[in-house]
């Protein structure tokens, strides 16, 4: 049962804007209407800045290294972040739970989005299920949402590249070990 879209949604969303940060606040007011954000007001410069901060901590959850340093950045920031839930009924979408003020600008929106997102993210999947690609040069980051838990990689095509070159070299090493010495 799907009771809270902070969840998936929000984290999918602050992968795709920290893999690909948006170069002008119109370019992140695009991807976040893509996502299905409403947006309340006009995004500013200032809202690039304030994702751009977010995102900056955020990853720094992401590249935690123990599910308590996890923890304790994502409780640090949503005490920053985020007010008591709300019902809220903005622009006629239906009556829906927002963790934050209404009419905040969208910068100060992302930060609570994101690391309630992510909490719940984390807390209902488990502390394990966000990262970076295990390719060694891919530095993208995913959020794990597969049904075993065991993702890896950011994408199938990387995947494929890292199978490619784990097989192409048990061939190599396979091909020395039958050469006479």
């Amino acid at each position: 049962m799907h009771l809270n879209p902070y969840g998936a949604d929000a984290v999918h969303l602050a992968a795709d804007l920290a893999n690909r940060r948006p170069a002008t606040a119109a370019e992140l007011a695009d991807r976040c209407r893509a996502a299905g954000l409403e947006l309340e007001s006009p995004v500013t410069p200032r809202d690039l800045d304030r994702a751009n901060a977010a995102l900056d901590a955020w990853e720094k959850v992401v590249d935690a290294s123990t599910e308590r340093e996890r923890a304790d950045l994502v409780n640090a920031t949503l005490a920053a972040a985020s007010t008591h839930p709300r019902l809220t009924d903005h622009a006629g979408t239906g009556w829906h739970l927002h963790y934050r003020d209404d009419r905040r600008p969208l910068g100060s929106v992302l930060l609570a989005l994101i690391f309630v997102g992510t909490a719940l993210h984390l807390a209902g999947r488990g502390m394990h299920r966000l990262g970076r690609c295990a390719v060694p040069e891919c530095t993208m980051i995913f959020a794990d949402t597969t049904r075993t838990g065991r993702q890896r990689y950011c994408s199938h095509p990387c995947a494929n590249r890292d199978a490619v070159r784990r097989h192409r070299a048990r061939a190599a090493r396979a091909a020395a070990a039958r050469v006479p010495g």
